[in-house]
This record gives C-alpha cells, structure tokens and sequence, in this order.
C-alpha cells in the first residue's frame, strides 16, 4: 500500500473534521488557521487522493433498538484464496455486520455484530451466519459494557 503523505495543515484539518464533519468550510479554515479558499483546495485534495473517504453520521445504538454488541470470532474450513474471497463477499452482505476482519491466531476472522437483543441474535446466527459456506466454527461474545468507542484516528 503507497502511503500518501500529509503535512501538518492536513492533519489539523483531519482531527477537526474527524471531531465535527458538518464545518463550514469558513469555520473550518478559522479553527486550523488558513484562509477559506485554500482550506477548501485542501480539503478536496484529501477527498480525491482517498484520504478523507466519506462523511457519515454517528447514530447511538441503544436509541436505535440495537444495543446488544456482540463479536465472533469464525474459523473457516480450509484458508484458500477462493475461500476467503467467499467468506468476505457473503459477509459483507449481512447488515448487522459492522466489522470484518481478517485475523492471526485461533480464528481466521473477527466480526463486530450489532442485534436488539439475544434472540435476535441467535436469529442472525442460526438463519444468516450458519448459511454462509466454508465456515467450521463460530466462538461470539457479548459485550457487556462499551468502555471507549472513537471513530477518530489518532493524527500526531
């Protein structure tokens, strides 16, 4: 993977995005100490090279009906190219996946899973996870209290 390379302007701009996304542009280039004009050049210049990939809206789970947080932790049966290609596509079809991750270890993935409550989580499981092909074993574990959540990367 190429790294692209940022200068510190960059990074102010990011932590105050990551912070607050809806700015105006004129109140952005006012809290990183630039000019309107270039704020903006700079900000679409982070947008096309990929480095700011979207602007999304944090939404409170439990306000939503879906405060049970659970991870799985999933071995496949076998670790070829053409299995793990057909696990990520079924996988990423699944809405209650927030996460995937392929791992090291015990398990060949880590999936964070959003639900309303146990029994539909078990739903999710019995009618949606156990009918994705390749898997040999599913391990979840609840969590039972969210202790830190930042969706902001630590720019130094």
């Amino acid at each position: 993977m190429l790294k692209i390379k940022i200068d510190n302007t960059d990074k102010r701009i990011l932590r105050e995005l990551q912070k607050n996304a809806r700015l105006s542009n004129v109140e952005l280039a006012e809290q990183v100490g630039l000019s309107p004009s270039p704020c903006l050049a700079r900000v679409k210049s982070l947008t096309q090279r990929g480095i700011i990939k979207r602007h999304v809206t944090l939404v409170d789970p439990e306000k939503v009906d879906l405060a049970l947080t659970v991870f799985i932790r999933i071995s496949l049966e076998q670790q070829s190219e053409r299995a793990l290609e057909n696990f990520e596509k079924s996988i990423s079809t699944l809405p209650e996946v927030l996460e995937c991750y392929l791992m090291t270890g015990d398990s060949d993935y880590l999936i964070r899973v959003v639900a309303a409550d146990v029994n539909t989580l078990k739903d999710f499981i019995l009618n949606h996870l156990t009918g994705v092909e390749g898997i040999s074993n599913i391990r979840s574990s609840l969590a039972l209290k969210q202790v830190k959540y930042e969706t902001a990367l630590p720019l130094a």
